[in-house]
């Protein structure tokens, strides 16, 4: 009987303390949403953006036979570059916030594990782009909407370039939580606008890689390559503005690189984090 009793315990604490895990991370992912919500700066971002495609109807009307594709155009390029402040001036203050205002130290005198921290923020912010984005897309396909008369084919298109243009976003967070797990937000939002730069521009590196003659040069430019997120596999903006539908093939190599890499970004940033002494 001893012996029965004493296996059966892990088969009961186990599923409680996952409860008791996911309880805490969801209130960190809650909590974390309603912070950037109250952030002025995403209120003016999405009623700016909001306006953009507004404004997109009666600017569109300069290009013949154009409309729906600059309409298109216009609403994902906007929805990619105002999400990408979002996600780099909010998230490089995720980490900082909780420190400057000494809120950490009465969040880590309970049972919160740094790990759980730090994925709860990301989750957390995700959720808002998750949800702006959202707010984006559906503004764009109203605009289609009123400008066409009536659904076409290129709402459809909308929605693979949309969900590209999230996971770039969901990744551009990790990066900026990465680079606040350790430094200020100042420095945060400059390494993470330059590395959302030059993620656009990997591929130049890879191919001026090839045309060097120097093997350190060459060297130091592929490991470039392969380091900085390559944020060429997301863009499918220009081909979706036409209509085209991303390949499945796409979806599926772009998802699996944005789970990957953001993976490796979280544990850099809990690796960092468990190293830092708030006492």
């Amino acid at each position: 009987m001893a012996t029965s009793d004493i296996q059966a315990v892990p088969a009961v604490t186990a599923p409680k303390r996952n409860a008791r895990a996911v309880g805490k991370l969801k209130a960190i992912i809650l909590n974390t949403f309603r912070e950037s919500v109250r952030d002025r700066v995403l209120y003016n971002l999405i009623l700016f953006v909001l306006l953009l495609v507004g404004a997109s109807i009666f600017i569109s009307e300069l290009s013949i036979d154009q409309e729906s594709a600059f309409i298109a155009n216009l609403g994902l390029s906007s929805m990619l570059i105002f999400g990408a402040l979002i996600a780099i001036f909010i998230g490089v203050g995720l980490v900082y916030k909780e420190i400057d205002r000494r809120t950490i130290y009465n969040l880590f005198s309970k049972p919160v594990y740094r790990h759980e921290f730090i994925i709860g923020k990301y989750l957390g912010l995700c959720l808002t782009l998750l949800i702006n984005s959202a707010v984006m897309v559906l503004g764009i396909e109203l605009a289609l909407l009123y400008v066409n008369g009536k659904l076409v084919p290129l709402h459809l298109a909308m929605l693979p370039a949309a969900f590209l243009i999230y996971l770039e976003l969901a990744l551009i967070v990790a990066v900026a939580l990465m680079f606040s797990s350790f430094s200020t937000p100042m420095l945060s939002a400059l390494f993470s606008f330059a590395l959302y730069v030059a993620g656009h521009f990997s591929q130049d590196l890879k191919l001026a890689a090839q045309l060097t003659d120097s093997t350190v040069v060459r060297a130091i430019l592929h490991g470039a390559y392969y380091v900085i997120p390559n944020l060429s596999n997301f863009g499918f903006i220009s081909e979706a503005s036409h209509g085209r539908m991303a390949p499945a093939s796409m979806m599926v190599s772009a998802t699996v690189y944005a789970i990957v890499y953001i993976a490796i970004l979280l544990s850099a940033a809990t690796l960092i984090f468990q190293k830092r002494n708030f006492k």
